[in-house]
C-alpha cells in the first residue's frame, strides 16, 4: 500500500474557539494517539487530508505525518476516526493512531460486489449486500484496499458467507466466518386482496358494545332497597 505524506504542525491551543479559527484558516484539528504515550494535538490542512482520503486506500491509508513545527521527524499513522459536520459534511476533527510497520493492527476493510448476478439478470431476483466491511488483522503494509466478491454466478437461493471470501494468506479475518455477506432471493410481493373481499370489508357493520347504564339512571335505587329492609325489620 502506498504511503502518503501529510504536513503537520503542533497545536499550542485547544478548545472550541481555537478549533473554529483553525477551520476558518483551512486547517483541521487532530489528535495522534499511541499506547502508553500522551496524545499529541496537531493540525493539518484540510485539502491535503481530503486528497489522501480519495486515494484507493481510502481511510485505511498509511500516512506519514511530517512535522514543520513541534515534534521532530515523522510519525507513521492510520486514521482512527473522522468527525464530520452533520449539516455541511465538512471534516471538523481527526483522530490518528500511531503504528509500527512491523506490528500487526486491526482494521475494517470494505467488501465490494463485482459483476451482475444471474439471479438478477435472468431470474428477476434481487441481491442483498448484508456485510459491507469485515475486520482483519495484518501488518500495515498488507492492508488490502478492498475485498472483491464476484457475484456473477449467483442464482436465487445462493448465499456467500465471510468464510468464502478470497483473502490473502497473510491476513487474518476476525469477523464471524458464518456471517452472511451477500444473498440472492426473489423480491417480496405484497398480498393484494380481490376487489370483492375489499368491498365486503367496507360493508361490515360496526360492532357496538353493550351500553352501560348511566350513573344518573342508578341514582336513588340503592337507598330505596335499604328503606325496604328497614321496614321489614320493624314489622
Amino acid at each position: 500500500m502506498k504511503e502518503i505524506i501529510l504536513e503537520a504542525q503542533a497545536r499550542e491551543k485547544t478548545g472550541k474557539e481555537s478549533n473554529k479559527k483553525l477551520r476558518q484558516q483551512g486547517a483541521v484539528p487532530a489528535v495522534v494517539y499511541k499506547k502508553g504515550k500522551e496524545a499529541a494535538h496537531i493540525q493539518i490542512q484540510v485539502k491535503a487530508l481530503v486528497h489522501a482520503l480519495h486515494t484507493s486506500a481510502g481511510e485505511n491509508a498509511i500516512i506519514s505525518l511530517k512535522f514543520s513545527s513541534g515534534p521532530t521527524g515523522t510519525k507513521t499513522v492510520i486514521i482512527k476516526e473522522i468527525q464530520y459536520n452533520p449539516v455541511k459534511e465538512d471534516i471538523i476533527h481527526v483522530d490518528f493512531q500511531e503504528i509500527s510497520l512491523t506490528e500487526k493492527i486491526k482494521v475494517n476493510v470494505q467488501v465490494v460486489l463485482k459483476g451482475e448476478s444471474q439471479a438478477v439478470k435472468i431470474e428477476g431476483g434481487i441481491i442483498e449486500h448484508m456485510t459491507k466491511e469485515i475486520e482483519v488483522e495484518c501488518l500495515p503494509a498488507s492492508i488490502p484496499e478492498k475485498i472483491d466478491v464476484n457475484i456473477e454466478a449467483m442464482k436465487i437461493g445462493d448465499v456467500i458467507h465471510v468464510k468464502q471470501l478470497s483473502v490473502p494468506g497473510d491476513i487474518k479475518v476476525l469477523t464471524d466466518p458464518e456471517k452472511t455477506v451477500v444473498s440472492a432471493s426473489m423480491p417480496k410481493v405484497e398480498e393484494v386482496k380481490p376487489p370483492e373481499e375489499l368491498a365486503g370489508e367496507a360493508q361490515e357493520p360496526e360492532v357496538l358494545t353493550e351500553r352501560k347504564p348511566k350513573e344518573e339512571e342508578t341514582e336513588g335505587k340503592e337507598p330505596q332497597a335499604k328503606e325496604e329492609k328497614k321496614e321489614s325489620k320493624e314489622k
